[in-house]
């Protein structure tokens, strides 16, 4: 028989997120689920990035940390953790390792359902979609059929919201900011799910921040597309279907979504070693801190053609000025202006010497130059993403349970 409702946490929307919210999600009031997403495709980057210095490495390092805060609470109120934190711990890819750094398939809930039905408490994946690890609990509880396309939608909007953390609940909210309260304690968002596929948002009382219908709305509006065609491997979801209704009290219900069937296709984010890069940073003051830095770049870019160091890219930002705003910065007279220049190139050693040119600026460049610390810039692997689609006949999840 299914439940009447169960309630998922959000306990983490990135890896680097704020790392006292698992605890306080699985403390702090009655939660069935938490899920902890960790990956996004720098973050697979990174982690590659790592497991090539380290092949025990991998993972969200800060995985393993909040398992040993959490799991009494787990263990006490039979709460289950859903995470992608397992990362880039894939199988190696011999075959093509002289091309390719690594290949990860977008998964999506159906493994995690199939984790679920074998009594797994914990489970811990690799890149499984964002909404996958809210949507999973909402099948498997409610007993939802995989075709079920409107419901499925429904579960698939539901991680949505809850995938990026406390930005549901008044994080990086761009309406009334100055107003949200107590930000320092800031409670993430809990999805109250329902059978028939609606929902409310929610947090726990005593936190700060706000679920509103603002807060929502803006989520919603996050890293999508066509909103007729929120595409996920379980399902396309319609997100112009989505109707909010503010209840007040930190609730807002979510109902009415429809959506349409699966494609055939997994999403596959592919990275591959592609050079080196380095950056370095100096901070120009009034006056003129524009002008000086400007003129900077131009001493320092003379100085590397001068050399013969040739770049795929230089890319020079001026923060304080245009960083953000870039040629839609309207003119002002700052008091500080940091120079920020980067070079990629697949020559390490250009790469190398850029990082010598940097430091000779401050007495052979512009005037009422600070900020240079840390040494010389050394350079970076860059490791670079390409997507593509696969289909599904050819890949063949595996899901392992362990007793501990």
């Amino acid at each position: 028989m299914s439940k009447k409702s169960i309630r998922i946490a959000s306990g983490q929307g990135f890896w680097g997120d704020l790392l006292t919210a698992p605890l306080a999600q699985v403390s702090k009031g009655q939660v069935d689920y938490i899920m902890l997403d960790y990956l996004a495709e720098v973050t697979m980057s990174i982690l590659q990035k790592q497991k090539n210095k380290n092949p025990e490495l991998g993972y969200a390092k800060d995985l393993v940390q909040t398992c040993e805060e959490v799991l009494p609470y787990l263990m006490e109120k039979n709460i289950k953790l859903i995470t992608n934190g397992g990362g880039e711990s894939g199988e190696p890819i011999a075959d093509v390792k002289d091309k390719l750094l690594s290949a990860n398939v977008y998964l999506g809930a159906g493994p995690v359902v199939e984790a679920l039905k074998h009594g797994a408490h914990i489970i811990i994946t690799g890149r499984t979609t964002d909404t996958g690890l809210t949507l999973a609990p909402m099948i498997y509880e409610f007993g939802w059929s995989m075709d079920d396309w409107d419901k499925i939608s429904a579960g698939t909007v539901a991680g949505h919201i809850n995938e990026c953390g406390a930005q549901a609940s008044g994080g990086n909210f761009l309406g009334d900011w100055k107003s949200m309260p107590d930000m320092a304690n800031v409670g993430f968002p809990i999805i109250e799910a329902y059978p028939d596929g609606s929902f409310i948002v929610t947090k726990h009382e005593g936190t700060g921040g706000a679920v509103t219908r603002e807060t929502v709305s803006e989520q919603l509006l996050y890293e999508i597309g066509n909103p007729e065609e929120y595409i996920t491997p379980d399902c396309v979801a319609d997100f112009t279907s989505i109707h909010l209704e503010d209840l007040g009290n930190n609730q807002v219900k979510v109902f009415g979504i429809t959506g349409n069937p699966a494609t055939p296709f997994f999403k596959l984010s592919a990275s591959y070693a592609d050079g080196y890069v380095a950056f370095s940073t100096l901070t120009y003051s009034y006056p003129d801190a524009y002008e000086k830095a400007q003129a900077a770049d131009r001493i320092l870019r003379k100085r590397m053609e001068n050399l013969g160091l040739e770049f795929d890219e230089i890319r020079t930002e001026f923060i304080g000025m245009n960083a953000c705003y870039g040629p839609l910065a309207k003119p002002i007279e700052p008091n500080e202006v940091m120079m920020r220049i980067g070079v990629r190139s697949r020559n390490y050693s250009a790469v190398e010497r850029f990082g010598k040119e940097i430091a000779p600026l401050i007495l052979t460049g512009p005037p009422s130059v600070t900020g240079f610390s840390g040494g010389r810039p050394k350079p970076s692997e860059v490791v670079a993403y390409f997507p593509a689609l696969i289909s599904k006949s050819v890949i063949k999840p595996t899901v392992i349970v362990e007793e501990v």
